[in-house]
């Protein structure tokens, strides 16, 4: 499996606080059947989650040597979850944050409990320039579990949504499970990934799958989990 949501570039977000509890994580997301991760550490402007990409480069070589050491077979790559921004081109121009694996895919995060005016036009935008513009985990923002119309207009837009293996799991409430079911439900969801933090139980990822199993062929889970992220990485 490829995940393309995560914060192991420690002590920049909040994600991992340190290099060991990236490399135990790691080692989870190993035995959980991952074997390529994307890590998108938070780019929030006006935050103190703003690590530049140069930075953040480093902190995954010194991941990627220790990854070595430790004889993990787990390929990393360098990505964002930037906050949804009207300079966003801007920002990768100017090299702040990193598309997905220096790919045009680039994941933005929406407000999970505010608004922002004019999100559809900046996606929009991003997508007339030439990105493939990737939306994280949709099915926890509350303005569209209150009204779904949302995620339906941006899906006609031709944005792609990565969902969470935890929002099934119920790990983020029961609006983002009942919401989450309705985009399986209508065949909505591009990319399924572990916007992993913290060390958890290796079995997350295949507790979720039996319940993806309700609406989805082995072969399509296979596409969300794995084929369809092998397009990004390469």
């Amino acid at each position: 499996m490829i995940d393309i949501h995560s914060h192991l570039i420690f002590d920049v977000d909040d994600g991992s606080r340190s290099l060991e509890e990236s490399l135990n994580i790691i080692k989870m997301m190993y035995e959980a059947g991952v074997r390529e991760m994307i890590i998108t550490p938070h780019y929030i402007t006006d935050s103190k989650y703003v690590s530049k990409k140069k930075d953040n480069n480093k902190k995954l070589t010194i991941l990627k040597k220790e990854l070595k050491n430790n004889n993990i077979d787990m390929n990393l790559y360098l990505g964002n979850e930037i906050y949804i921004d009207r300079n966003i081109d801007k920002l990768i121009e100017d090299k702040e944050v990193s598309t997905l694996n220096n790919s045009k895919y680039i994941l933005v995060e929406l407000p999970m409990s505010g608004h922002f005016n004019g999100y559809q036009d900046v996606l929009h935008d991003l997508k007339c320039r030439g990105y493939k513009v990737i939306l994280a985990h949709p099915e926890r923002y509350i303005s569209f579990q209150k009204d779904f119309k949302k995620i339906l207009e941006l899906k006609e837009l031709g944005i792609l949504f990565q969902s969470n293996y935890g929002s099934i799991l119920g790990d983020y409430g029961l609006g983002s499970k009942l919401c989450i079911k309705k985009m399986m439900k209508n065949n909505l969801i591009d990319f399924f990934s572990s916007d992993i933090h913290r060390l958890r139980h290796s079995d997350f990822i295949e507790r979720a799958k039996k319940v993806m199993r309700k609406y989805y062929t082995e072969s399509e889970i296979d596409d969300l989990t794995t084929n369809n992220a092998y397009e990004i990485i390469k």
